[in-house]
């Protein structure tokens, strides 16, 4: 029987007998085989609903995946069966290949570490020989970072300026689901603390923002605190990293006192999947003791944190170590989606304060900016200025933006948050405990 007879063979099979698991994974790995990984893919799929979550199948999808080059959906799954088995050695094979073809060396070389220490057969000398760890190497230093001590140990943490932002939710376009958990959250606890207190429960706590990047998530935060009249302290990662051992750990602590010095403050963190990766993908004992200083200041053990609202935002919240969203830390996590289009018309009207203007009709351009983020909407208006600045300045007078200006512009901008989508469903659909990501998978597919 040649090969093509066998397939075909299969194939009547499964005809017959559509929900036998191990037959169409047995035709899947047939397929893969003979290289025709697209072909695979869609039977693993169909396995795949009728056993979900089942190891075999979901490794070799993930196979499936990377042989076409399908990186993003390939480290959704693999990242999936490594969070519910961290020694699962042939998912750790894969991810040190995603981590070598997208250069992360050093991330490369911990994972096929950690395969070979959980079962050494899966040993690879092709792939030791790429990451520097073949014969003669020493495995157990690549990667590795070299410990550093500080030459003044009496230096300063660095000072973060508290602000007291102007802006509030009038300022923000659309985002109404966004600001009633919000307000449900920090708000009213704040304006009814005698209500909240009756129930036991105290004003404060975390709320994790997660979505595409340009969507507004530091925007919504400076203007919570505008809401409340609180003081504003924006942490980016230059204000926490260090180079010396524990002083990454001290600037944590330091941002959180001058916090509770503030009360009431927002305290917000951007990028907070970079402060607190998941520990299982860390390298060094120093990346781990940053996120338990992180942990150990949400739970308030340094200190008071009543009056203390933490908000964080993440475009990547796969990544976030698990224990940052138990209750009492981030325990909402709230979804920001692209604006929809009566929230775009509000943006455009927003940006457009101010400037010439005649006839503009927001809700015309919202309709064609389908899937456009806040910063794309930005885009948008900055085009259409920088041409009419072109226009004024040769003419000696201001000239107005019309709604034509604008329709123009937005030809020119592709919308941002179609990539992010792609990677995120792959998410939603392979890691999604509890159902943390219905929203996303909820969202409407245009691509």
């Amino acid at each position: 029987m040649n090969e093509d007879a066998a397939i075909a063979g299969l194939r009547e099979a499964l005809k017959v007998s559509p929900e036998n698991v191990p037959l169409r994974k047995h035709l899947a790995g047939e397929l893969a085989r003979r290289g025709r990984w697209a072909e695979a893919e869609t039977e693993l799929r169909e396995a795949l609903k009728r056993v979900p979550r089942e190891v075999d199948l979901e490794t070799d999808l993930a196979r499936c995946f990377y042989e076409q080059g399908k990186n993003s959906e390939a480290l959704a799954v693999v990242e999936s069966l490594i969070n519910r088995d961290p020694a699962l050695a042939e998912a750790l094979v894969l991810h040190a290949r995603l981590m070598l073809r997208a250069g992360q060396f050093q991330l490369a070389a911990g994972s096929y570490r950690r395969a070979l220490e959980s079962d050494v057969r899966v040993r690879d000398e092709a792939l030791a020989s790429q990451l520097g760890l073949g014969a003669g190497a020493d495995a157990a230093r690549a990667g590795a970072e070299p410990e550093r001590v500080p030459t003044d140990l009496s230096s300063q943490a660095p000072e973060v300026e508290v602000e007291r932002p102007k802006v509030a939710f009038a300022d923000v376009g659309g985002m109404d689901k966004v600001k009633e958990e919000i307000r449900l959250k920090i708000i009213l606890p704040l304006s009814h603390p005698e209500i909240y207190a009756a129930y036991g429960k105290k004003a404060g706590g975390g709320i994790l923002l997660y979505g595409p990047p340009g969507c507004g998530k530091t925007h919504i935060a400076r203007a919570t605190a505008g809401e409340v009249q609180a003081g504003f302290i924006s942490v980016g990662l230059h204000d926490v990293l260090d180079m010396w051992i524990g002083s990454s750990e001290k600037n944590l602590h330091s941002i959180f006192d001058r916090a509770r010095h503030s009360r009431p403050c927002v305290l917000f963190f951007d990028e907070a999947d970079a402060l607190g990766a998941s520990r299982t993908d860390m390298r060094t004992h120093g990346g781990r003791q940053v996120i338990n200083q992180f942990l150990s200041e949400l739970d308030g053990l340094a200190g008071n944190n009543e009056g203390l609202l933490v908000l964080a935002a993440t475009n990547t919240p796969w990544h976030l170590d698990a224990a940052f969203r138990r209750p009492g830390r981030f325990d909402r996590i709230i979804f920001v989606p692209p604006p929809d289009e009566a929230a775009r018309a509000q943006i455009l009207e927003i940006l457009m304060r101010g400037k010439p203007a005649e006839a503009l009709d927001c809700a015309k351009v919202a309709r064609n900016t389908e899937g456009f983020s806040g910063a794309d909407l930005k885009a948008v208006v900055d085009l259409a200025v920088e041409e009419k600045l072109r226009a004024s300045l040769s003419r000696g007078l201001p000239t107005p933006i019309l709604s034509a200006d604008l329709l123009k512009a937005a030809k020119q901008v592709k919308p941002s948050t179609r990539e992010w989508f792609a990677t995120a469903r792959n998410y939603a659909l392979f890691a999604n405990e509890g159902g943390t990501y219905d929203e996303i998978l909820k969202y409407p597919d245009r691509r």
